[in-house]
């Protein structure tokens, strides 16, 4: 079943598109969490060719390939709870080990990496939709829509609170520039320290989209168990359809959102995105419907969804060693040259992530992270 893997490898390289922006703005993470506005996609450059192409860019990034590696994470328990029960064996079992090895893994990418790491949200949805898979498809139905119905209703109404009082630039200068100053010219041990001392508010994303995850997960479950993954049978109609609801509906609604201001970015990220990201699988899918040899495009893209691990927090490193003081610091250097020099980053990082992806297939058969996993899963089974 070759297109999970390709489809995670775009999303991987896809978040990259979200997050390199984040690397590549001087203060980096300090200036996304005193400056809610400077995440949003939304146009703050006027019309110029330079603002035309980041806002471009921003867009088809923002939100949709998180969405898009959620909806393939549930997808991925699914598949093993499939393999657990052909097998005979309990589930969820020792799955709880994975999701915790996951927790760690991501505590750890917070604190020493990259503040808005995605996996420790991911290792606590996962427990719970883990347990759900072994309740009875009506419980996962209600869950399902129960979880998407509250999330589109607290977006809602936070949407509607946010235009009531627009987000604002922050009050105290000073406290932004000492912020800023730490990822433009502090040491690697000063942006750990910022980390751990505004561990909530940087937590704020995976507790404010918990029911989205939640959705997602299941949705990812439904889909597979629907056959939208399957090379034949009802998978090339299921991703057809995908490609008309999510580009058709999804993706009009959600450039109108963007273009609306700072002030719809919940709605935006978290409620329009998630249905152009299904555009994107279906799109994704049908493409390599056509596809009868696959090319090194496909290969490259493949090899990065079967080291997505490795390669999610390999991109994080490498952008932080670039763009950070105590690194090569070019995002305040080159803080001038954006939009174009950030999408030269993110090209740089994705043809590294591609190569280095194959290379370990080839030597290895998994990525380093992937490789470590194992064996502490295979420790921890056997404890």
């Amino acid at each position: 079943m070759p297109l999970p893997d390709v489809l995670r490898g775009v999303a991987i390289l896809g978040t990259l598109g979200t997050n390199v922006w984040i690397f590549a703005v001087p203060g980096g993470e300090a200036r996304f969490l005193v400056d809610v506005a400077a995440i949003s996609a939304s146009p703050a450059g006027g019309w110029s060719a330079a603002a035309v192409v980041e806002t471009a860019f921003r867009f088809l990034a923002n939100g949709k390939f998180l969405a898009l590696l959620t909806i393939l994470f549930g997808v991925g328990l699914a598949i093993q709870h499939r393999a657990a029960t052909s097998r005979g064996r309990s589930w969820p079992g020792r799955y709880g080990w994975r999701a915790l090895l996951l927790f760690v893994e991501g505590t750890l990418h917070f604190l020493l990496v990259f503040a808005f790491d995605v996996l420790m949200g991911y290792a606590v949805v996962a427990l719970l939709v883990a347990w759900l898979l072994a309740r009875s498809p009506r419980v996962q139905r209600v869950v399902l829509y129960a979880a998407g119905a509250l999330h589109v209703a607290l977006m809602g109404l936070l949407t509607l609170a946010l235009a009531a009082a627009p987000v604002t630039a922050p009050q105290d200068a000073a406290d932004v520039d000492a912020a800023v100053r730490i990822f433009n010219a502090g040491s690697w041990a000063d942006q750990v320290a910022f980390r751990l001392d505004n561990a909530v508010a940087l937590r704020a994303e995976p507790i404010l989209s918990f029911a989205l995850l939640v959705f997602l997960f299941l949705l990812g479950v439904r889909l597979f168990r629907a056959g939208a993954f399957d090379p034949d049978g009802r998978g090339p109609a299921l991703r057809r359809r995908l490609t008309v609801v999510g580009l058709g509906v999804g993706l009009p609604v959600n450039l109108a959102t963007t273009l609306a201001g700072p002030e719809f970015f919940l709605l935006d990220r978290y409620v329009c995105a998630p249905v152009t990201a299904l555009g994107y699988l279906g799109l994704v899918g049908v493409v390599l419907d056509r596809v009868r040899r696959p090319g090194p495009v496909t290969a490259g893209l493949s090899a990065v969804g079967r080291t997505a691990l490795s390669c999610y927090v390999a991109q994080n490193v490498l952008c932080v060693l670039v763009c950070y003081g105590w690194g090569l610091g070019l995002a305040q250097t080159w803080r001038g040259a954006a939009p174009w020099w950030v999408l030269g980053l993110w090209t740089a990082v994705a043809l590294a992530l591609v190569g280095g992806a194959r290379w370990c297939l080839r030597r290895y058969g998994h990525g380093p992270l992937e490789g470590l996993q194992r064996v502490a899963l295979r420790r921890l089974s056997a404890a």
